[in-house]
């Protein structure tokens, strides 16, 4: 159990038709070289009881990302990741200490009651910290829109009805705006903010499209653009979020990993389902279900310059495949539309397909249909 001032560590020997041996509770410094002598001290108890042991150390994603993962394997040490959306879960009444939540790791990681978070390449971690560096960014962005709006409201200025926020022609209305000598300073500060976040965005959007342009990512990321709501931020996230595609080996078992299945509680005859599960990697989620939106809108079958454009270069098999998903995709949205389902229903039921369609692409499933 890994926190920033200390280690909680237990060990579990599994055990078959009796009960698991459960010892060497102990909290330690938060570094490999204290991890590595707790082993040492155990696999010497062990070897003076006549058991030959071989130690796999877990512990749950967090703070730390892989960095201790990276350390530990450097230190000769066999080592997992644990998921905590996949652990087995614990009953809500459970008292929750460092102790147990160490014993409760090391019996997930003994039965096998997890899955492990896969490890990046360095490539692909230093280019998915910038993204998501730049998605820090456009957040920061949303709020200082978010408070420009409220100031002017609380002041009682409204931007002329039925026209759109943040186009030039409401910039331009914000700095002539006449206020109070202090209110105007207090409003030009927050325009300032924003016209450096605006600066600093732009500067960010062209370095991810050089990192596209690499050797390593051009052809995925030009694929992947292939598909209506998918540019090339959307298509780089998805390359260094995932990683290797093709350790899913079907393309539902994608969609579960972006947390994109409904979720189920059924007993007997009796079928529910509810709403999707939302486990593993939320930021992928979020780019999914931006593409559907922009899925959900347009002529089935229509397709615009800017996306002709991305498709320009790419395989006629690729083209064809994605051309084939699009429309699909849109028939899917309107059908379920004109069945009465709700809007958020129907554009996360595209998403879900959309990733199946963009898990074909990237393990060369063309021609198989494997999307549903």
């Amino acid at each position: 159990d890994v926190h920033l001032t200390s280690y909680t560590v237990y060990c579990v020997q599994f055990e078959l038709f009796v009960e698991d041996k459960i010892f060497g509770h102990m909290k330690l410094e938060p570094t490999v070289a204290s991890v590595k002598r707790y082993l040492a001290k155990m696999t010497v108890q062990l070897e003076k009881a006549g058991i030959s042991a071989q130690f796999v150390c877990g512990y749950e994603t967090g703070y730390s990302g892989c960095s201790l993962y990276n350390e530990m394997i450097a230190a000769g040490l066999e080592c997992i990741i644990l998921a905590p959306s996949t652990m087995k879960q614990r009953p809500k009444h459970a008292i929750k200490t460092d102790k147990r939540d160490a014993e409760h790791i090391a019996k997930c990681l003994a039965y096998g009651d997890y899955q492990s978070v896969y490890i990046p390449t360095a490539e692909d971690e230093q280019v998915r910290d910038y993204i998501r560096m730049r998605n820090d960014h456009h957040q920061a962005l949303k709020k200082i829109k978010q408070q420009i709006n409220a100031f002017c409201l609380r002041l009682g200025r409204h931007f002329a009805a039925g026209r759109s926020n943040w186009t030039q022609l409401h910039l331009d209305w914000l700095r002539q705006l006449p206020l109070d000598s202090l209110n105007r300073e207090i409003l030009g500060e927050y325009l300032i903010t924003y016209d450096a976040h605006v600066t600093r965005l732009a500067v960010f959007d062209e370095r991810i499209n050089e990192l596209a342009a690499g050797d390593r990512y051009r052809e995925r990321v030009q694929q992947l653009s292939c598909f209506i709501g998918i540019k090339t931020h959307t298509s780089l996230s998805l390359l260094v979020e995932t990683g290797d595609f093709a350790r899913f080996a079907k393309a539902h078992y994608f969609a579960s990993y972006l947390g994109l299945n409904p979720s189920e509680q059924s007993s007997g005859e009796n079928i529910r389902r509810g709403g999707i599960t939302k486990a593993g990697n939320a930021e992928m989620r979020r780019l999914l279900i931006e593409a559907a939106h922009s899925i959900g809108r347009g002529q089935i079958g229509y397709k615009s310059k800017a996306l002709k454009a991305r498709q320009r270069g790419n395989d006629s098999k690729v083209i064809a495949y994605a051309d084939r998903a699009n429309e699909r995709l849109r028939r899917k949205f309107y059908r379920m539309i004109r069945q009465g389902k709700r809007y958020n229903v129907a554009i996360t039921a595209v998403a879900r397909e959309l990733a199946c369609f963009i898990w074909g692409m990237m393990t060369g499933h063309f021609n198989v249909r494997k999307a549903s």
